[in-house]
């Protein structure tokens, strides 16, 4: 059974995606959009924190490495002292996998964690599902 774009149980989702490469947000973008979710992107931790007072996402997908200036884990913590945002999906995304990423990524207030490439049925099983450390646990 194809949970595919018209899903039902699949609703609209407000996503916003930080990275500081472009080619590694433009196909989420793509791939989010089609799936006929909004989507707004910002390239780093101050611009992303702007982005989301503006545009007040339900979901974040946040790269963990972001160059210069804030990393990953305090867009999740500076985002997550912010009332609007205390019940947002937050995703950590990120090239490295193992038990100390996932645990800082934890500890940053991320619900759960992916590794990089995203593919298109692991953003459909995050729009979907939205699984957190606890379920996956």
């Amino acid at each position: 059974m194809s949970t595919g774009n018209n899903a039902p149980s699949v609703p609209s989702r407000r996503v916003l995606l930080v990275d500081d490469r472009r080619d590694a947000i433009f196909p989420l973008q793509m791939l989010l959009k089609l799936m006929k979710h909004e989507v707004a992107t910002a390239a780093n931790g101050k611009q992303a924190l702007e982005v989301a007072v503006e545009f007040v996402p339900d979901t974040v997908l946040c790269d963990i490495s972001l160059g210069l200036g804030m990393n990953g884990y305090e867009v999740a913590k500076a985002l997550r002292e912010q009332p609007q945002f205390r019940d947002a999906y937050l995703v950590a995304v990120s090239g490295y996998d193992d038990e100390d990423d996932r645990q800082a990524a934890r500890e940053a207030g991320f619900d759960f964690h992916v590794t990089k490439p995203v593919s298109k049925d692991t953003l459909d099983r995050l729009m979907g599902e939205r699984p957190t450390f606890e379920t996956e646990g």
